[in-house]
Order: structure tokens, then sequence, then C-alpha cells
């Protein structure tokens, strides 16, 4: 499982990106899992699922650089938290990859998506019709993927149910480029956050990140 990238984005939070190469047994052997873990791990349907669900945990000790049994678990909403350590985290996966967003001090958001065309007959239930506007069709799906992964990234981090994508998470027009900031608002029951969301294309998959740093409330 070769580290693909490790990055320190800020002070105390890192992601890491990693290319899955071993078979399910393998990333099992890395770990330290207890019977409610392997419940989980067998309730999944498929090897790419199991293969994700241990890629990213593997990735995650390897990140925390740690011997130690993690004690990973979602909490009421679904978002994962580490009940033992004081780690804020954030996990994503897409075919051969595996993605991890980790910080001491701040909540993180990430997510990793391969690039297809299936995107553009989906794109009007994750957008809103003035973000439609500034989709470029020279770039067409990679502005979408870049718009898809922020918005990701976003829900992750506020870590609530009740947002919707199109509704309550809000991009400003930008420029397409492989590697970008998306100036982003979540707007809630009255309450505005502001946030600075990178995203990065590399190869055919798409990368966006967030911290909770990156944002001004208003």
């Amino acid at each position: 499982m070769p580290l693909i990238h490790l990055e320190e984005v800020s002070p105390q939070t890192f992601i890491g990106l990693w290319k899955i190469e071993e078979n399910p047994e393998e990333l099992e052997k890395q770990l330290q899992l207890k019977e409610h873990e392997l419940s989980v791990l067998r309730s999944l349907q498929g090897q790419k699922r199991n293969l994700h669900w241990l890629a990213t945990r593997v990735l995650l000790r390897k990140m925390l650089s740690t011997k130690e049994y993690i004690d990973c678990k979602p909490d009421e909403n679904g978002k994962p938290i580490l009940v033992n350590l004081p780690y804020k985290i954030s996990l994503s996966h897409s075919y051969d990859y595996a993605a991890v967003m980790i910080s001491l001090t701040k909540e993180v958001g990430i997510d990793i998506e391969i690039i297809k065309e299936k995107i553009d007959r989906v794109k009007h239930k994750f957008l809103n019709s003035e973000e439609l506007i500034f989709i470029e069709k020279k770039h067409q799906l990679e502005h979408l993927y870049a718009c898809w992964c922020a918005k990701e990234a976003l829900y992750k981090l506020n870590g609530k149910k009740e947002i919707s994508f199109k509704d309550n998470i809000h991009l400003q027009p930008f420029v397409y480029q492989s590697n970008g900031i998306i100036q982003s608002t979540i707007s809630k029951d009255e309450h505005t956050q502001r946030f600075r969301v990178n995203y990065r294309k590399f190869g055919n998959y798409m990368l966006g990140y967030v911290s909770e740093g990156e944002h001004l409330d208003n």
C-alpha cells in the first residue's frame, strides 16, 4: 500500500493519500480489529467495499504513527470520530485510492472521487442554478467534480445529516484549474459560515479538502 502523498496543509493538520494494492487479508493483518469492527466489516457487501473500509483505517494508523489500538467509531450522525485519541478525522475512498485528513485542533473534511462522465447526469441534484452557470464546457467533468468534492468535504466537516448539498452548501464562481481554492458557504437557520476549500486533480481523480480554520463566521 504505497503512500503517494502526505502533506501538512496547516499546523497540526495533514492529508494523506494511498494507492490500494493489497487484498483484504493483507490489510486486516495491519489492524487491531475488535468484534464490533469485524461485525461491520462482515456486513459490507463486496471485496471493494471491504478494501476501502480497511484501507482508510490502515492509512489512518500510518498517519497517526501508532501501534496502539485506534477506537474509530461513527457518531450519532455517522461522522467518524476517534474515541481514545485527540485527533479530528475525515475518511474517503474511491476505486484504487484511500484518503485521510487528520487534525489536532480543527474539524476537517476530505473527499476523493474518480472522474467519470456520469456526474453530468446528476449535476442538478447537487448544484443550484447559480452554480450551474459558471461550469465551463471546456473542463466540464473536472469542474463538476471539483464542485462535488468541495461540497462533500464541507458536508463531512459539518457532520450534520440535515445539511443539503444543493440548498445549504454554496460555492462562489471559480475558474477551473488543476489545483485551486473555492470560496464556499454553509448556511443553515440564518447562520452562515464561510470556507476556503482546496481542490486538486491528480491522474483521473479529484481531491477536495477543508479544515475548520479556513472559515469566518457571520
